[in-house]
């Protein structure tokens, strides 16, 4: 029987945040969902969960949160489910300094901020699990997904390292790869493409209404998509086994591109990549 644990995921709102804290709970853990909007935490609230407001990019809330999971769980957190984040779309070099840090705010600081701040904890109570949502854009970049491409390596290369530091700790640390997932990840970022991205005049031009339309399309947008569940279950197994993974691959195109990056050549991957 799989001893219960506690587990604070962020970005519980919708996706898959949502369907990984529902299906912890339905397996008997103790889950503290959490969310930026007070309306989504006030939402789980009522559907059964323990929910607490939590958003990245605001590092006073950071400890706020922090110190009321704590309060909830009895000072007791065995895993930290680093989940939320945005991707905002745009060709690189119509990214700003500021939309590239709002960007890194949430996916990178934020996300790293609050690991600091329990581990601490975990190395105290002598043991945990750090599990980290990253993408199929933390192993291969993408075009026009220059923002989030580089938060997802960024955030890579801080929990390879957190895994080498915490060797010997009993603290684990595992990456998710999703790939494409239904989600409403499209819907949120056309409304930053609108908001930070300037159009006219930019050379990609052309290709921003194609981009366009894709970011409007119902359902899935491309093939191999998964509802959010694939993930939920790969936390699952990262939360419950008694060896987590280092890495979950969940839709095909993740384990096809971990895959060519280490056979093909660089230049014959970059001209299969800009095909996508």
């Amino acid at each position: 029987m799989t001893p219960v644990k506690t587990v604070l995921i962020t970005g519980c709102s919708s996706g898959i945040g949502y369907a990984t804290a529902i299906e912890l709970k339905n397996r008997g853990h103790k889950v503290i969902a959490s969310a930026r909007k007070e309306e989504d935490v006030v939402r789980l609230q009522q559907e059964g969960f323990i929910a607490v407001q939590l958003d990245l990019a605001d590092s006073k809330n950071i400890q706020a949160a922090v110190k009321k999971a704590l309060k909830l769980a009895d000072n007791k957190i065995d895993v930290l489910f680093n989940n939320a984040a945005f991707g905002q779309p745009g060709a690189a070099e119509d990214l700003s300094r500021e939309v590239l840090r709002f960007q890194f705010e949430t996916n990178v600081f934020g996300t790293h901020e609050l690991t600091n701040l329990l581990i601490p904890v975990m190395r105290k109570q002598g043991h945990g699990r750090i599990i980290y949502n990253s993408s199929i854009l933390g192993l291969v970049a993408m075009t026009y997904r220059g923002a989030y491409n580089a938060s997802k390596f960024a955030l890579e290369g801080l929990a390879d390292t957190l895994r080498l530091e915490l060797h010997g700790s009993n603290i684990s640390v595992s990456l998710i790869e999703p790939g494409p997932i239904l989600t409403k990840f499209r819907e949120n970022s056309f409304v930053l493409y609108k908001k930070n991205i300037v159009v006219e005049g930019s050379f990609h031009k052309d290709t921003y209404k194609a981009m366009e339309e894709r970011l409007q399309k119902e359902g899935a947008a491309v093939p191999f998509t998964l509802p959010a569940k694939a993930v939920a279950d790969k936390v699952v197994h990262a939360v419950e086994s008694d060896y987590p993974k280092v890495r979950y691959y969940v839709t095909f195109p993740t384990y096809l591109f971990a895959f060519l990056k280490r056979v093909l050549p660089a230049s014959w991957l970059d001209n299969l990549l800009r095909r996508v």
